[in-house]
């Protein structure tokens, strides 16, 4: 069997190209054209009779003649090489970087040739778009001059003026922040600073019943006299802050002084060598390192007027502040505090004259300090006083026994140390809360009639927000602190309370002080119009006779007008206090409004 004239050719060698073909390339598309148009000079040859081009599969170009019909299927005899084109001759990795080549440079010319006719396209509508808008704008002003010259010209200032605009804006507000803020900023009013501290609503549901002594917390201070403002403060409440406040922040006629490198400042009455507070800041530990409610009640007066005779001695108001904190975060930062070392050791904790023993008292460590150790070891010690500390420094010990545990049984000693934490936080001059700083500087400014200079901070970051820890350590904690978390939420609903209350009392005192405002300017137009009749009057006796016969006409018509004052003031001052009360009891005395409150308690519940 004869081998057909391709096949026998791709057994030879290579032949050298004639005399006058051209020569031989190394571009893959130049190549196998070049070896069709060979193969089609040559007489009698097989590829002669196949048309030339591309083989199946391969794209002729963007520019080149259409695809032949579907070919036929090759096959697997040696015949079947005779049918196919003259590329599937060379080498395989060969015929596939020729393929891909090829592909690629096709689809590369496709997309710029469409890329280049969209864009052409575009901008030729656009020119027609734009002439159109500027010459309708500007067509009764084509006569002063070339106008297609003029609108470029406005139109590339205006993409100019835009551009910079964009990057100016870009430069100051790189983000979305500030836009959300002006749009927040013109959406919305100024938002209350005391109301959206934990984002909660200021209008909350009371769990517990107040009297309005309880609520109005008002102290006649005053600082040129003989009362005394007592810190008590607590381990981890924030109290370093505050007491930095009470000595640094608040505006007086003569402030503390503080010098630098001194813990203590001299806060010293104007025109006296006596000090109106006693803190950390201003006395520093006169009664012991954390001093709790039992030491100070016994300790202050005789620290303040120890030197004094008792006949001498004047009659003081001590008035007690402390500032309270969720049991939680106080247990774990205290925990921190002292993982670092903090033992507070100095701590007297002197209860009905003597400190207790070590019996009484034992230690939870055994070396210098408790540095370094884990929060379960921490909360394993019994003894650790870190349990329940807020209920026990603010209670009275002397009713339990101090810290003798044998006196009555624990069950008893706990429902008495909370009644009596609760009884003297109720009675204080002032407590304050660490989760709400702006509100108790509010309600510390309204009950002592002082003003800070800058408002306080709320911290949300601290130590203990760090400490991560699962829900069963959590409920541990809140077991070993069951005191604590009682008076916390008792301390937190009178602290609210407090506040709707003082913010209600201070709404109601601008509202009185505007009716007073209004009633002064009406008097004021009455008299005025009385003394322009009068004058009138007195230069025209006679003439006022003859067009006023009657002469009480005036008295009526005054009167007249004094009762549509005296209505319409009425009437606003209803429309006023049903908008300040609306939802609420309304109580029979509505000159004082101050009952308000109380009388809509039991609603809320």
């Amino acid at each position: 069997m004869a081998l057909p004239a391709c096949a026998v050719r791709a057994f030879e060698p290579p032949r050298q190209p004639e005399r006058g073909a051209p020569a031989r390339t190394t571009c893959p598309r130049r190549h196998s054209r070049v070896e069709a148009e060979l193969a089609a000079s040559r007489p009698g040859s097989v590829a002669a009779s196949v048309r030339a081009g591309p083989p199946r599969g391969v794209s002729h170009g963007f520019h080149s003649r259409p695809l032949l019909d579907k070919p036929r299927k090759a096959s697997s005899s040696l015949a079947g090489a005779a049918c196919a084109p003259l590329f599937a001759l060379l080498s395989r990795g060969r015929r596939r970087r020729m393929h891909v080549l090829r592909r690629r440079w096709d689809l590369g010319s496709l997309c710029r040739v469409l890329l280049t006719r969209g864009l052409a396209a575009l901008g030729h509508s656009l020119k027609h778009v734009l002439g159109a808008i500027f010459s309708k704008i500007f067509g009764p002003l084509a006569s002063v001059g070339n106008m297609d010259e003029k609108s470029n010209k406005l139109l590339l200032a205006l993409v100019m003026l835009f551009l910079f605009a964009v990057i100016v804006l870009q430069y100051v507000c790189p983000g979305t922040e500030c836009q959300l803020l002006r749009l927040q900023a013109f959406s919305s009013p100024v938002r209350d600073p005391y109301r959206s501290e934990d984002e909660s609503s200021a209008r909350f549901v009371p769990r517990y019943n107040f009297t309005r002594g309880d609520l109005l917390r008002k102290v006649d201070f005053d600082i040129k006299g003989d009362d005394l403002i007592v810190f008590l403060h607590i381990q981890k409440t924030g109290g370093t802050t505050f007491g930095r406040h009470l000595v640094r922040n608040i505006q007086l006629e003569q402030p503390c002084e503080c010098r630098v490198g001194q813990k203590k400042c001299t806060c010293h009455r104007p025109g006296k060598r006596e000090t109106w507070l006693f803190s950390r800041f201003s006395t520093g530990w006169s009664c012991g390192l954390h001093a709790d409610w039992t030491e100070l009640t016994s300790c202050v007066p005789s620290v303040v007027d120890g030197k004094r005779d008792a006949r001498l001695r004047p009659s003081r108001n001590f008035h007690y502040i402390t500032i309270l904190r969720d049991p939680v975060s106080r247990y774990l930062s205290e925990w921190r505090h002292v993982q670092r070392g903090a033992t507070w050791k100095a701590s007297l904790h002197v209860c009905d004259g003597r400190p207790p023993t070590s019996e009484e008292l034992p230690s939870c460590y055994t070396g210098d300090d408790w540095s370094g150790c884990p929060l379960k070891e921490f909360m394993d010690c019994p003894y650790n006083l870190a349990n329940n500390r807020q209920v026990r420094m603010l209670s009275d010990l002397t009713l339990v026994g101090c810290y003798n545990l044998s006196v009555m049984p624990e069950k008893q000693r706990n429902k008495v140390l909370l009644e009596s934490a609760k009884s003297n936080l109720k009675h204080m001059a002032f407590f304050g809360l660490t989760e709400f700083q702006r509100k108790t500087q509010y309600l510390f400014e309204k009950t002592f009639n002082m003003n800070f200079i800058s408002p306080f901070t709320q911290y949300n970051t601290t130590r203990a927000s760090s400490v991560e820890i699962n829900e069963e350590i959590q409920k541990r904690i809140e077991g070993l602190n069951f005191l604590d978390m009682e008076l916390y939420s008792y301390a937190k609903d009178l602290f609210l309370q407090r506040y709707q209350f003082m913010r209600q009392k201070e709404h109601q005192e601008a509202r009185r002080k505007r009716q007073e405002q209004r009633k002064f300017l009406k008097g004021r137009l009455l008299q005025t119009h009385f003394q322009s009749q009068g004058q009138g009057q007195s230069q025209n006796p006679n003439q006022n006779q003859s067009q006023n016969p009657n002469p009480n006409a005036n008295q009526n018509l005054t009167q007249n007008l004094m009762q549509n004052l005296t209505q319409s003031s009425r009437q606003k001052e209803n429309r006023e206090s049903l908008k300040q009360n609306s939802g609420k009891e309304q109580n029979g005395n509505a000159s004082n409004g101050t009952n308000d409150y109380i009388g809509s308690v039991e609603k809320w519940r």
